[in-house]
């Protein structure tokens, strides 16, 4: 028998978090680095720079990656020989690992959990509780397997019930242009299939733990089904040209991971989950002999990446923008902002469209100025504000038209692309939206120079701020004439990409 104690529980679920929230798994530094050498898309190898370039500052100043730092999802798998030490559950224990991580003061995350989703949506303040899976296995250790989950990436999972005889391969191919590019490619693709529709999703969400190994199966060759199908996926998917950050390219998934399991006859469960660019997850087996604390990386395997986008960059002035220079502003165009923009997301969002509804003023003045769509971490130490990156602005598409008619606002800032409503809105009123890269958060963070809270300061990270930015990097992802880079990117390097593999089989 094996005793296993709960402070040492506690102490390894606390580390392994805090770690993953400033350190990628070298996997994905290295697999990363390998798409961005080989990218010919300007605006997507800016952008996985700007990825890389985040990395390695996170891991030199043990700050989060991104500012969402994630939904704790744990795989417990407990031996038969195991005997606990403590007066707490084992889930109780994995939730006192994730209080501590997350209320850490030397490196704070953002608390994102909220109670009663259903109801008022009161946050946890800790980011507690974690979704604990376990499974009781021969054997006297307890294996674990952490991780933090964004929900841009989270919210963009497919499930679907297919006949026995649909193509999986056709279902994914359809699926995945559906997603956008919320969950900020390139990433993986985790897809679990077989068994129930609950034992397809949690297989999708477990073998994301896996490390990237897609170019060693290249290499080697499929010796199964399944990495037969990871295989073609991986070639087809990033045949879609859908690129880094839904800006068209070559590289939209990095690697595709799949697991399966006996099902119905009459069933095909199929799960389809994939993870960003802020992959984050960590591993521990405990024997008894204490906590463990993970190892930190070195920093040498950090490529080291140059940002080239700025001499070639438009420069803007939030403070004194024109209607003017908005309209002259070109869809796929590298700006960088200075000046004071605004800051806000759903609830603020919310909360706004309630106050003009019921014609009362709002608490800030949104005419001629931008709006960021962001949550930030907390400051610590000398920070103007912890780690800032953009959050997913389709969610605010249903507020544009009213917040861009009634008030006057005459840009937003965000993640990924817009839909036709917001377009249109966008469209109407000359404004403007620029793309902030998802998975620079500590990046963009270096940026501002000065914070404020302005409104609804109960709202803690979803409160209303006053950001004072100098050179701040974006795209100009829809302009005043409604053209869309998401829309344009993908579909021109969909082309490209084709005509290189009809290329390719005539040399043949």
């Amino acid at each position: 028998m094996t005793l296993i104690k709960q402070d040492d529980l506690i102490a390894s679920v606390a580390d392994a978090l805090q770690f993953i929230s400033y350190y990628h798994p070298q996997d994905f530094v290295d697999a990363l680095h390998a798409a961005w050498q080989q990218e010919e898309s300007v605006a997507a190898k800016d952008a996985m720079a700007q990825i890389l370039v985040n990395s390695r500052l996170c891991a030199e100043g043990h700050r989060p990656i991104c500012q969402d730092t994630g939904i704790v999802t744990v795989f417990v798998k407990v031996g038969m020989q195991v005997r606990w030490e403590g007066d707490l559950s084992v889930s109780d224990m994995i939730n006192e690992g994730v209080r501590r991580a997350y209320l850490n003061p030397d490196n704070v995350l953002r608390a994102s959990i909220l109670a009663d989703p259903a109801g008022v949506r009161k946050n946890t303040r800790d980011n507690t509780p974690a979704v604990i899976h376990y499974e009781i296995v021969p054997g006297d250790r307890v294996t674990v397997d952490v991780a933090a989950k964004g929900g841009g990436s989270e919210n963009k999972s497919k499930m679907a019930m297919l006949n026995p005889s649909d193509s999986i391969v056709d279902w994914v191919l359809k699926t995945v242009p559906t997603m956008g590019a919320g969950w900020c490619p390139p990433g993986m693709l985790g897809i679990g299939i077989g068994g129930t529709a609950e034992k397809a999703a949690v297989m999708a969400k477990e073998v994301l733990m896996e490390p990237i190994d897609i170019h060693e199966l290249k290499a080697r060759g499929p010796q199964n089904r399944v990495e037969e199908l990871r295989l073609e996926l991986y070639e087809k998917v990033n045949e879609l040209g859908i690129g880094a950050q839904g800006l068209g390219g070559l590289t939209t998934v990095l690697d595709v991971k799949i697991k399966d399991y006996p099902t119905h006859a009459a069933s095909l469960p199929v799960c389809m989950i994939p993870n960003c660019a802020a992959t984050r997850h960590a591993h521990f087996v405990l024997d008894g002999s204490g906590p463990v604390l993970q190892q930190a990386p070195d920093l040498a395997n950090w490529p080291q990446v140059k940002l080239d986008g700025g001499p070639q960059a438009r420069r803007i002035n939030l403070d004194t923008v024109t209607h003017e220079e908005v309209r002259s502003l070109k869809s796929g165009e590298t700006v960088l902002l200075s000046g004071k923009m605004l800051t806000g997301r759903d609830a603020a969002h919310k909360r706004m469209i309630d106050l003009l509804n019921r014609g009362e003023p709002l608490p800030v003045d949104l005419k001629g100025r931008f709006i960021y769509y962001v949550g930030p971490v907390d400051p610590v130490r000398d920070e103007v504000v912890g780690p800032a990156g953009p959050t997913t602005s389709t969610r605010m598409d249903k507020f544009t038209r009213q917040i861009l008619e009634q008030t006057g606002l005459m840009g937003m800032i965000g993640k990924a692309e817009r839909g036709p409503m917001a377009i249109e809105a966008i469209r109407d009123f000359g404004a403007v939206y620029l793309m902030a890269v998802g998975g620079a958060a500590y990046l963009v963070s270096k940026a501002i120079t000065g914070a404020r809270v302005l409104a609804f300061p109960e709202l803690g990270m979803e409160a209303i701020y006053e950001f004072e930015v100098r050179d701040m990097p974006v795209t100009v992802a829809v302009d005043s004439r409604g053209e869309s880079a998401h829309q344009t990117g993908p579909a021109k390097w969909q082309k490209i990409i084709q005509q290189k593999i009809s290329t390719a089989a005539l040399k043949s």
